[in-house]
């Protein structure tokens, strides 16, 4: 089955963006996934203090929804297959994983919470955060280039699937068993209005519409940093960026309008904590070989190392961010919150926050047509 185009993805992202806020709340990935580690190590008894039901919390449910939606759409698209990959990679996502739940504690989030869903809420932090990723992205690439040069056969893609070659053919009834996931999903949707969790139950659904998109169209976030230094090719920055203006103007007309809390998603990180935290984060999904949401879909297509970068990403930022939280002077160090039209106006915030990321975009473009800032291997 074809892959979903690029372009649209991206338009149907920030579409989603713009629904899920108008719903109940921003899109999320990273927090999520922490809440689960807070369980572990409640379990283990580190915690002291239960964290919420992961089937109530919001960050859950909606990380939860973008897993099992891409599960779906990946079994639909017959793309679902555990794939083992070599020792060194998975040496990566462990070093990876860490680096990104910890540059997601001090940016304020992922590559969602911490950079799209801050520029869609107006913060300035998501622009901070923007300049670190891509300084993150590309010191990674230098760094695996390093890694091709010296130890050529320990790089590498994905071994075996985990396929066998005799037995029950499962790729003629994995579409069927797709269908019944997502309808699965919309039952889920079904239980939680019934116990009077409407509002949970949709977030569920808006995260299943992102996993379902971000899977059918392959589209990782750390490609449109990756890609500019790598191949120069433009085709997923250019989506990235027409995402964020549909979902900035969206955010704009939410919180203009006074149907959302102008401070939501606008984080106490700009300054070191964005810009630090971005780098951090975007060197680690290098390693890592995907971003927050990328690590998401693609554990849902059965990617073993991606399952592993999960388990250090979410452990990472847990313990990162108590540890932040314990200390006011660390939080202080990672910056304050910056709402721009606080400063600008509503009309002039959206008008300047077009035009950088219009200026974004001329760059991919110029670098595609010149390889201006390709990387040498």
């Amino acid at each position: 089955m074809d892959a979903w185009p690029i372009l649209i993805a991206g338009m149907l992202v920030g579409t989603m963006s713009i629904v899920c806020f108008t719903w109940a709340r921003p899109w999320g990935v990273v927090g999520g996934m922490r809440v689960w580690a807070d369980w572990l190590f409640y379990g283990l008894g580190l915690y002291s203090q239960a964290p919420r039901s992961v089937l109530i919390d919001t960050n859950s449910v909606i990380t939860l929804g973008l897993i099992y939606g891409a599960f779906g759409a990946a079994l639909i698209a017959g793309k679902f297959a555990f794939r083992f990959p070599p020792r060194m990679e998975i040496y990566k996502a462990m070093v990876g994983g860490t680096l990104m739940g910890f540059g997601a504690s001090w940016a304020g989030g992922c590559n969602i919470g911490g950079f799209y869903s801050a520029i869609s809420a107006l913060s300035l932090s998501g622009f901070a955060m923007a300049v670190g990723l891509i300084g993150g992205a590309y010191l990674g690439l230098k760094y695996l280039y390093w890694e091709m040069e010296h130890f050529p056969s320990a790089a590498g893609g994905s071994a075996a699937d985990g396929e066998g070659k005799k037995g029950f053919d499962w790729n003629k009834i994995k579409p069927l068993l797709g269908w019944i996931v997502l309808l699965g999903g919309y039952a889920a949707f079904q239980v939680y209005k019934y116990e009077g969790y409407t509002i949970i139950g949709g977030i569920f659904l808006c995260g299943m519409a992102f996993g379902i998109i971000l899977n059918r169209a392959n589209f990782c976030f750390a490609r449109a940093f990756r890609e500019p230094f790598m191949t120069g090719e433009a085709e997923v920055p250019r989506a990235v960026i027409i995402s964020i203006m549909i979902s900035v103007v969206g955010f704009a007309i939410l919180k203009w309008t006074g149907f959302r809390a102008e401070g939501s998603y606008v984080t106490a990180t700009f300054g070191l904590g964005s810009l630090v935290g971005g780098f951090i984060f975007g060197f680690g999904m290098l390693l890592a070989g995907g971003c927050g949401s990328g690590t998401a879909w693609r554990v849902a297509e059965g990617q073993v190392k991606l399952m592993v970068v999960l388990v250090f990403f979410a452990s990472s930022n847990s313990l990162t961010k108590v540890w932040v939280n314990s200390s006011e002077t660390l939080q202080t160090i990672k910056g304050f919150k910056v709402y721009l039209p606080d400063y600008l106006g509503y009309e002039i915030t959206v008008i300047a926050t077009i035009g950088l990321l219009l200026l974004w975009y001329l760059l991919v473009c110029y670098n595609e047509e010149t390889d201006k800032f390709v990387v040498e291997m």
